[in-house]
């Protein structure tokens, strides 16, 4: 069974909005879910530690994730900046007291990523899970005096936007630029040295960072919109500049995502004949553009909020993610370009990118 590292699970927002205690099985949280019908992933799941590693799945990017909204935006989130740096903390928090119960380790430099991945690989009574902690969406960050605090308590990326206008930049289903207060963050960014996720970026928003900022640039979780024609995916003309900056994209297993003409709420699943196979295509259009596989990784994107409702149906949970390996082997794909795909790329731009 071949390792995999996943650029990106929201596992805090699962752990403290939706209530789940990831220590647990997929099946007895989906059981603890029957008849709660304030989500529409409610009792439909697909990630749990016990998931991540059945399917060897020992490195992952785990998000922070809070939106600040001002009055007239009619999207979820907090009324203040305030709140918003509030609930990351208390995210944080939920990460911090899994490591000390010994279900997950940080990971921060280079020398603790070997580390990691030579223990998960030698030895078998290991199980921690490796995260990355990331930012999905700046909101939250008041200052850059904040940024500095969070840097200091080990975040390695972030993304400037996620849905709708941001403090920062404009995000998914928006129009707009990046402005002072987002150049100013970018010049933080570069600071720090941090990987700057333009995954949710708009176009606009996208190509003004692209041509501002000159650091590590990753898109974690997006797929194609030559297939997917919709804002959220990336453009040819957009994956090929991050080919260019060396950057690499996870490929997010969110149907709507994969599939044209999804409706969510309404398509489903199995009817569609959607299944893992699909995202094959995403990773095929982005190899062709690149000549080779250097640039794809997996940012499956799970349970980020939606379930099993919304994902393909032949993937009951995130361990099904070793099903790419024969998918792949089918398409073509040698057992390196597997391998590349399923983890290498991912960490060899993170052994690039991270402190020494």
């Amino acid at each position: 069974m071949k390792f995999i590292f996943d650029a990106h699970l929201d596992l805090s927002m699962n752990a403290l909005e939706w209530n789940r205690d990831l220590r647990l099985p997929v099946q007895k949280i989906r059981e603890l879910e029957k008849g709660m019908e304030d989500l529409p992933d409610r009792g439909r799941g697909t990630v749990s530690f016990q998931a991540l590693r059945e399917g060897n799945i020992g490195l992952i990017v785990a998000t922070l994730i809070a939106r600040y909204v001002k009055p007239k935006n009619p999207l979820p989130g907090w009324n203040s900046p305030e709140q918003a740096w509030a609930q990351t903390q208390g995210q944080l928090a939920w990460y911090k007291e899994m490591e000390l119960q010994n279900e997950l380790i940080q990971i921060k430099t280079v020398s603790e990523l070997k580390k990691h991945l030579k223990c998960w690989e030698s030895n078998k009574t290991y199980k921690q899970l490796g995260y990355v902690l990331s930012i999905e969406g700046a909101d939250s960050i008041i200052s850059m005096e904040h940024l500095e605090i969070m840097y200091e308590k080990g975040l390695r990326a972030i993304g400037p936007a996620h849905y709708g206008p941001g403090t920062y930049a404009f995000g998914t289903d928006s129009i707009g630029g990046i402005g002072k207060r987002g150049k100013k963050l970018l010049k933080k960014i570069k600071e720090l040295n941090l990987i700057l996720d333009v995954t949710h970026l708009c176009d606009k928003s996208f190509w003004e960072t692209i041509d501002l900022h000159n650091g590590p640039i990753w898109a974690s979780h997006s797929n194609c919109r030559k297939l997917v024609p919709n804002n959220r995916q990336f453009e040819d003309s957009q994956i090929i500049a991050l080919i260019e900056r060396e950057g690499v994209i996870g490929m997010a297993f969110d149907a709507w995502m994969m599939f044209p003409n999804w409706r969510r709420g309404i398509t489903r699943p199995k009817e569609s004949g959607l299944i893992i196979e699909i995202i094959s295509d995403h990773i095929d259009h982005i190899c062709q553009l690149a000549g080779n596989v250097n640039h794809v990784m997996i940012g499956s994107d799970l349970d980020g909020g939606f379930g099993n409702e919304q994902c393909p149906y032949d993937l009951n949970t995130i361990a099904d993610l070793q099903k790419l390996d024969k998918i792949l082997n089918k398409r073509g794909y040698t057992e390196n370009d597997i391998l590349k795909i399923l983890f290498k790329n991912g960490i060899n731009f993170l052994e690039k990118n991270l402190p020494i």
